[in-house]
């Protein structure tokens, strides 16, 4: 254990290191150093940084979750977000990147009012704190517990406890780590973890394999595919947490918001060098996104193979558990562990950068700074809401552990609260110029209001209540809930184009490239290289399949 814990602490600091040597002549004292890295982020290190700020222990743990209690159909989380990373490429980026936005609710102020984009604002925040920050220290928790079996090695006396101790201790570093550091060495950071976690992530599956094919690979590769065929199926059924029918309904909408207006995410392609960087940056993203399931749901099938005739008391113990199987050199366990604590902190350093931006910018600047306020002061304040933010998301993140339906179904569904009504303005108001405000407002609180009552009412009392509904009203709150976000947009959508074209904004809202804050030339091979990511997406999805491996 003690060279476990040294390998692990070695290869940290190593990360921090190399981190600040690179960004150590920074200026992260204004405002556009430490939220945008001074817009000078390149496409390698763009790429890197949205690949790490996704890819953390919430997937590594809940992805594979789902594979080992489901099939390969929880993949789609993975493969159709290359796809809506092109679109992200094409459209959203250039219309971003015109007016030098530093937030996504800017946007909403252009096109609707600055009512609008405050209620979007507080939307992000309250999704951030009660959904993003939990979900985050959770699962790192749940991963770094299971890899170094923390509840033996310190004697707790459940595992809730010991959640409950290592997310003080996640959340205490990632708010050191964000709080000297901002975007730029959050971003060089998540370059050097990401080789790491790429390399850590392919070798846990091809451990596995060789782990069954008593050090085969080949050979554990066939006995995995012969003797469970049906978990290769990408297919989902109505009773997978992916049906099939739901990538082009709501999980559709959902990559397109996550990949496209989530401040998170977004916000490292918003601090490109310029257009061609930034287009660069999303679709090497993608390209990553098509191996995902290689290392994001594939372990989870393997774990099922290995511990089936043993199983587990949940399915979110899948990967640190097949990692403590497969792993038995203390100097790769520390290794791994390191990369994958790496992972924890840059999404959750990057999730508490972007939650300041958006206070700092959107809530402390316009309402509570003094005029002669400098830029020093202003970022202080905001790494210091940050942090009050974070802590009482600590209080939230053990709780996560009495979902019914696994780690990952819990944040997509809770997600649905804020996401796609976001999205649904956002698309709108960049695709239509007559939409008025009081339509957007209209939209994002009457989505919210029968969202929660198609999620929360099955709940009550075990769905009694929600039996005793009329026929369409059961049949509408019992749909999956992708299916419900899709159903809910294109009504909400329809309203707005009718508002529109009867009550239009006296204000016709267009795009100009006004502030030419960086260079607008797009990316040369960018149409070639999306063509080429479609056709992947498209064939992974054909090999696993019925007609494919699957069979």
């Amino acid at each position: 254990m003690a060279i476990t814990f040294v390998a692990f602490f070695a290869f940290t600091m190593a990360v921090l290191g190399l981190a600040y040597y690179k960004t150590k002549n920074a200026n992260t004292g204004t405002e556009e150093g430490y939220f945008l890295a001074g817009r000078g982020l390149t496409g390698w290190v763009i790429a890197a940084s949205l690949l790490l700020t996704n890819l953390s222990c919430e997937q590594m743990v809940g992805l594979n979750g789902q594979g080992y209690g489901f099939n390969m159909s929880v993949m789609a989380w993975e493969v159709t977000a290359a796809a809506a990373l092109i679109i992200v490429a094409l459209y959203f980026l250039p219309r971003y990147l015109k007016q030098g936005y530093a937030t996504v609710p800017d946007f909403a102020a252009d096109r609707y009012d600055a009512a609008t984009k405050h209620m979007i604002n507080g939307l992000f925040l309250l999704g951030y704190v009660f959904i993003l920050f939990p979900i985050i220290l959770y699962a790192g928790a749940v991963g770094m517990g299971g890899i170094f079996n923390l509840k033996e090695v310190f004697g707790f006396q459940s595992d809730f406890a010991m959640i409950a101790v290592v997310v003080v201790a996640i959340g205490i570093l990632g708010c050191i780590y964000n709080y000297f550091g901002g975007l730029r060495i959050i971003a060089w950071a998540d370059t050097f973890n990401g080789i790491g976690l790429l390399v850590g992530g392919l070798m846990i599956p091809i451990l596995g394999l060789m782990f069954i094919g008593d050090g085969n690979l080949i050979t554990g590769l066939n006995i995995l595919i012969t003797e469970n065929p049906e978990k290769f199926n990408s297919i989902g059924k109505a009773t997978d947490p992916v049906p099939f029918a739901t990538i082009f309904t709501g999980m559709f909408l959902v990559n397109l918001f996550y990949w496209g207006t989530n401040q998170v995410i977004i916000q490292r392609a918003l601090a490109a060098k310029n257009l061609k960087e930034g287009q660069k940056g999303v679709l090497i993203c993608a390209v990553f996104k098509l191996m995902g399931p290689l290392f994001l749901v594939l372990p989870g099938i393997i774990a099922y193979h290995i511990f089936k005739d043993n199983p587990l008391n949940t399915m979110d113990m899948a990967y640190s558990s097949l990692v403590r199987t497969v792993l038995h050199n203390p100097l790769l366990v520390g290794l791994f562990a390191a990369v994958l604590f790496g992972a924890i902190l840059s999404a959750f350093s990057g999730a508490i950068n972007s939650t300041s931006t958006l206070f700092t910018l959107n809530v402390y600047k316009p309402f509570f700074a003094k005029k002669d306020a400098t830029d020093a002061d202003i970022v202080k304040k905001g790494k210091m809401a940050a942090i009050i933010l974070v802590l009482f998301s600590m209080c939230v993140a053990p709780l996560i552990s009495f979902a019914p339906k696994g780690l990952f179904q819990y944040l997509q569904t809770a997600n649905g609260l804020y996401n796609v009504p976001i999205f649904t303005l956002i698309l709108v108001g960049m695709f239509n110029k007559k939409a008025p405000a009081w339509a957007a407002k209209t939209v994002l609180i009457g989505f919210i209001i029968v969202y929660s009552f198609t999620q929360l009412l099955p709940m009550i009392k075990g769905g009694v209540y929600a039996s005793a509904l009329p026929g369409f009203l059961h049949w509408f709150v019992h749909l999956h809930f992708l299916h419900i976000l899709a159903i809910l947009f294109f009504i909400c959508a329809a309203f707005m184009l009718i508002t529109g074209h009867f009550w239009p904004t006296d204000v016709k809202f267009d795009i100009h490239n006004d502030k030419k804050v960086i260079d607008m030339k797009p990316w040369s091979l960018v149409y070639v290289i999306s063509f080429i990511i479609f056709a992947a997406v498209v064939g992974i999805y054909i090999l696993l399949s019925p007609i494919g491996i699957a069979k």
